[in-house]
């Protein structure tokens, strides 16, 4: 069973990160700049928050608020979930699909090793299933004979 750890050996485990007392405009040229949709918030080397473009949809246009004058701590989330390396992919899909989430921090014992959304583990799912048909085909055609 795959786990977490293999998507950020393939992805890699860059992390963009931003302060929280940036703009919500800096964080997102920063989003779109890197196309990502998220972004960590650290604090002295610390997860001190996430904030996603869905945050800023939703607690800045949405209550007439000005991304320029609106700073990242005042609608970033602080309360963050996060995987441990050692999850299987199938559990932190659970957990964003239940707790309507698409970013996922990835932590290694207290070490953050990476950032996984929704659409890195759904490819990696797929990529599993993929080899799995694959496998099952030569098996049934008999191609190792």
């Amino acid at each position: 069973m795959a786990t977490v750890r293999d998507i950020i050996r393939k992805k890699g485990g860059e992390v963009y990160s931003i302060a929280r007392n940036a703009s919500v405009f800096e964080a997102l040229k920063m989003m779109a700049d890197l196309n990502t949709g998220a972004l960590m918030v650290m604090a002295e080397g610390k997860v001190d928050g996430i904030l996603s473009e869905r945050d800023c949809v939703r607690r800045v246009e949405l209550h007439g608020r000005s991304a320029k004058d609106t700073r990242v701590e005042d609608i970033m989330t602080s309360k963050v979930l996060y995987a441990q390396a050692n999850q299987s992919i199938e559990e932190c899909v659970a957990i964003m699909l239940d707790k309507n989430i698409r970013h996922l921090p990835v932590f290694e014992g207290d070490e953050l090793i990476g950032f996984i959304s929704a659409r890195d583990a759904l490819a990696e799912l797929v990529d599993q299933q993929k080899f799995m048909i694959s496998q099952l085909e030569h098996y049934i055609t008999g191609g190792g004979r």
